[in-house]
Order: structure tokens, then sequence, then C-alpha cells
């Protein structure tokens, strides 16, 4: 895991490109050496309604809730976090620099004790590595 949820003010379209956005952050993750490829799920969900401080129409946001297994130590948390926080940054630049734009990333841990799963991505993911000429 983590499930990489990107939330978008639709007034961003223009602007960004949302699939090269997810590319980038899933690549992040699996970059970070904290998460097997094969747990990393990243989408995007475009907000049609919302308000943003004064309420002006160019105010625009991107918020990024990165759920992950819990039970990982603080630093790791930390590292992975920051690494996917200046990867939506470092996407986000040209952006930020033309209009009021709120970035924003948040790490929350799953509580194992209410998480349901069943999958079966590892197993494809490392055939498919292994047949890889």
């Amino acid at each position: 895991m983590p499930h990489l949820i990107v939330e978008y003010s639709a007034n961003l379209d223009p602007q960004i490109d949302i699939d090269a956005l997810l590319v980038e952050l899933h690549a992040a993750a699996a970059a970070s050496g904290v998460f097997p490829l094969g747990g990393i799920r990243t989408r995007a969900a475009r907000r049609e309604h919302y308000r943003i401080a004064d309420g002006h129409p160019d105010n625009a946001f991107v918020h990024v809730v990165a759920r992950i297994r819990h039970g990982r130590p603080l630093d790791v948390r930390q590292r992975a976090g920051t690494l996917l926080f200046e990867t939506l940054c470092k996407s986000l630049e040209v952006v930020y620099a033309t209009r009021p734009l709120g970035i924003s990333l948040e790490v929350q841990e799953i509580d194992p004790d209410v998480s349901y799963k069943q999958n079966n991505l590892h197993e494809y993911v490392a055939e498919r590595e292994r047949s890889r000429p």
C-alpha cells in the first residue's frame, strides 16, 4: 500500500494534466523504497463543488491523501510523505506561480482492525517483472 487519492478543484483542468500528475506520484511512491509496487493505488477525484478562501473563482486546490498500512515508524512515514509532497509541488510549480493555489498532502494510517482487502496484484506484478526481456 499506499492509496494515493488526489482531490483537485475542477477549475484546474485547463492547467494541469491530471494523468501525468498521477504517473509522477505513483512513480515517487514506487521509488520511495517504502511501498511494494503491487500495493500502490493512485487515483484522482475532480471536485466540481468547492469554496476556497475568499471564494474567488480563480482560487484552486490540490489535496493528496496517502493512506498507508498501519505500524510504520514516524521517520518512515515522514520520509515517504516528504518525497510525495516534493513531487506534488514540483509537478504543480508552474500552476502555483500563476494562480492562487493551495497544495496539501496528508499521510493517514489505515486501521488494521477495520480494513478488509483481497489482492492478487503482487503476484501479477512479480510475474510480469520475471517475464521482461
